[in-house]
């Protein structure tokens, strides 16, 4: 026969034990997901919800969208987004629609570090960290490596050896580019107009130079790769995902990230000023850069995360074509876009029209 205190015991266990309960079934939130198409693959939602308990509610959306919601509600109506990293600081500063990341509840040895550590500093406003890395590409070189072996830099486009059978956009990427493989430093001039408009002068003068290499300007993605596939061009900037498609028809062509570092983009995550569901938005991000998942994005996105060793789940042919492309000292040296202060536009697009023009 049980004492009253065996009861007392038995009823105080039963009654910890509910509430335990309880607690788990408040931390499970809804996670408002504000996000580009391919981040957030159906099965991985699905994974993420019968691990978690946690639900998601996807909305798609880019960069202009993005910002222009969190602006009309000061923040509000999400709980996790995914900004480029250069739309950060800028909207923070002028708008305050994000938090803060509390970066101890961040799994950083999923991350490859050299983004992370770009990216906490290109995000960082008043001494706080507002962004981590996620999604992330470049643009380099494309290249015939059977014709055009020479080519291992965005200068080597003006070689006497690939002359009339090289092309490149008339944007800032080949502007930055150029500007790296002459040993200058682009980036680091950003702050400042008038060195800024004297790394440009420069370039201008070398793509002037340049420009009889030239077949043409390309515009868009599929006029280039008409282009490299019949031949008529044999080394190009373009970005990795293009080179990687090309390929996969001609082993000849692929993309090449040049010596002086391949330009880069990240897609982020952010947490909304007002975001109801922080824990959540940490438990996926978490869960997401895990390398076995992060590789489910990458085939639905098409791009390569920041997850540390996720190249090794994706499939065969594309994780060779990656590694190739980018060894870790490759993606060490990726220059990764920053935000652009006002002005620098002006000073670009006058030289290009100038490199337009040129005869």
């Amino acid at each position: 026969m049980q004492s009253i205190y065996q009861k007392a015991a038995r009823l105080l266990s039963t009654v910890s034990v509910a509430a335990l309960g309880l607690a788990g079934a408040a931390q499970a939130d809804t996670l408002r997901l504000l996000t580009w198409g391919g981040y957030a693959p159906e099965d991985v939602v699905a994974m993420f919800e019968k691990e978690t308990g946690h639900t998601v509610e996807v909305t798609l959306s880019n960069n202009e969208e993005m910002i222009a919601k969190l602006r009309a509600t000061r923040g509000g109506g999400f709980d996790l987004a995914q900004p480029s990293q250069d739309r950060i600081a800028g909207p923070q500063a002028e708008f305050g629609i994000y938090k803060p990341i509390d970066l101890s509840k961040i799994d950083a040895g999923q991350f490859i570090g050299s983004m992370l550590e770009a990216t906490k500093t290109n995000t960082t406003v008043d001494g706080e960290v507002y962004g981590v890395p996620h999604v992330w590409g470049t643009s380099g070189l494309v290249v015939d490596t059977a014709k055009a072996g020479s080519v291992k830099d965005y200068t080597d486009l003006c070689n006497a050896d690939v002359a009339g059978k090289v092309s490149y956009r008339l944007k800032r990427p080949t502007l930055i580019g150029f500007g790296y493989a002459m040993g200058l430093d682009p980036f680091a001039a950003y702050g400042d107009e008038a060195a800024y408009k004297e790394v440009i002068d420069q370039v201008e003068a070398k793509l002037i130079d340049c420009k009889a290499n030239v077949k043409t300007y390309w515009g868009g993605g599929d006029e280039l790769m008409g282009l490299l596939r019949s031949g008529e061009v044999v080394a190009s900037m373009a970005w990795d995902t293009g080179g990687w498609k090309l390929n996969a028809d001609n082993p000849d062509i692929t993309f090449v990230a040049p010596a002086s570092g391949a330009l880069g983009w990240i897609d982020t995550f952010v947490l909304p000023a007002k975001g109801k569901a922080d824990d959540a938005a940490y438990d996926w991000i978490n869960f997401v850069m895990r390398p076995e998942i992060a590789a489910k994005i990458t085939d639905a996105a098409g791009n390569f995360t920041a997850s540390k060793g996720a190249d090794e789940y994706v499939s065969a042919d594309l994780k060779a074509r990656y590694q190739a492309s980018f060894p870790p000292e490759a993606v060490d040296n990726i220059k990764w876009y920053p935000p652009v202060p006002a002005g620098l536009e002006m000073i670009e697009g006058a030289a290009l029209d100038r490199v337009k023009a040129a005869n």
